[in-house]
């Protein structure tokens, strides 16, 4: 049973932590707003579910997942980070996040700053490309005909292979990008986010369509920056 941690109770991360229940697994979520204002969903998602602060979150969990806008990465609890596998769904939005150089110039990636930020974490680039409704309607049994695969990137291999067992575990594959260096592949604006994933790439709540490995790592390699 694999426990998840999750900075960040947006929809990304209520939808990944709904999935990470119904496979049995146990979930810890935090937010800003502190764990009082997570009971209803707490009590939504039933005994393998409960509230903490972030630190509590990561510290109590195999696998953290940061979900929460890039301009605030520098709020996440680095020293509790340590030694963990963190996968990084956050995308860079200027217009938002304000902006950063090294993002508008292309040296850095999004997830390599959350890397820098929490050195002693092994970062895996992942859930950052598809629209959470249709995240939470694509899961498929491993085996399924109509399973449709996830983009991973990162540095450490141990890492990936952990997060793709945890994602085979809630019902995705996995394509593996390489490097932190290479997530930038599935970041907005890439062929590879988020419209693959939908049945009608001009209005997503239409809902989602079967993306298997081969498709997903066909746009990520006609990314272009």
């Amino acid at each position: 049973m694999t426990t998840w941690g999750f900075i960040g109770s947006g929809h990304i991360g209520i939808t990944v932590a709904r999935l990470a229940v119904a496979a049995g697994h146990d979930v810890v979520l935090s937010n800003s707003r502190g764990p009082e204002t997570l009971q209803d969903l707490v009590e939504e998602l039933g005994p393998h579910a409960r509230a903490a602060t972030s630190e509590e979150a990561a510290r109590a969990a195999d696998v953290v997942v940061v979900t929460i806008p890039l301009g605030r990465y520098q709020q996440v609890p680095a020293e509790a980070l340590a030694g963990k596998v963190v996968i990084d769904t956050m995308n860079y939005y200027p217009q938002r996040d304000g902006s950063f150089a090294e993002l508008d110039d292309g040296s850095t990636t999004s997830s390599e700053l959350l890397q820098a930020h929490a050195p002693d974490a092994n970062v895996v680039k992942g859930f950052n490309n598809i629209y959470f409704e249709h995240l939470a309607s694509l899961a498929r049994p491993h085996g399924a005909d109509d399973r449709s695969a996830l983009a991973i990137a990162g540095d450490d291999p141990a890492a990936k292979q952990v997060v793709a067992r945890a994602l085979d575990e809630i019902g995705y594959d996995t394509v593996d990008l390489g490097p932190l260096s290479e997530g930038w592949r599935t970041q907005p604006g890439t062929t590879a986010y988020g419209t693959m994933y939908a049945r009608n790439p001009q209005a997503w709540g239409e809902g989602g369509r079967t993306v298997p490995a081969d498709e997903v790592a066909r746009h990520a390699a006609e990314a272009q920056r």
